[in-house]
């Protein structure tokens, strides 16, 4: 299955890109992805554990079962000020 992955912030800078297309197995969860992303874009690792994940619109956890042209993205945490 393809999903697209919406990079924001300074994540933008951390990958080189806004936006990519990623294939996952069938069942596949949003940490799986979360995981595939970290080997794909090493520069990611550093932010793994304060990372906030949506898909839609909506903030997922990482056992969240992805679909078939699912919208996932990924942002720094927010800070306020």
């Amino acid at each position: 299955m393809l999903v697209t992955v919406h990079f924001y912030s300074y994540f933008r800078e951390l990958t080189g890109c806004g936006e990519i297309n990623e294939t996952l197995h069938s069942g596949d969860t949003l940490g799986v992805l979360h995981d595939q992303l970290m080997a794909r874009f090493p520069r990611l690792v550093t932010m793994r554990k304060s990372t906030l994940l949506a898909v839609g619109v909506e903030y997922q956890t990482r056992d969240y079962v992805l679909r078939d042209g699912d919208e996932v993205s990924l942002f720094p945490p927010v800070q306020g000020g």
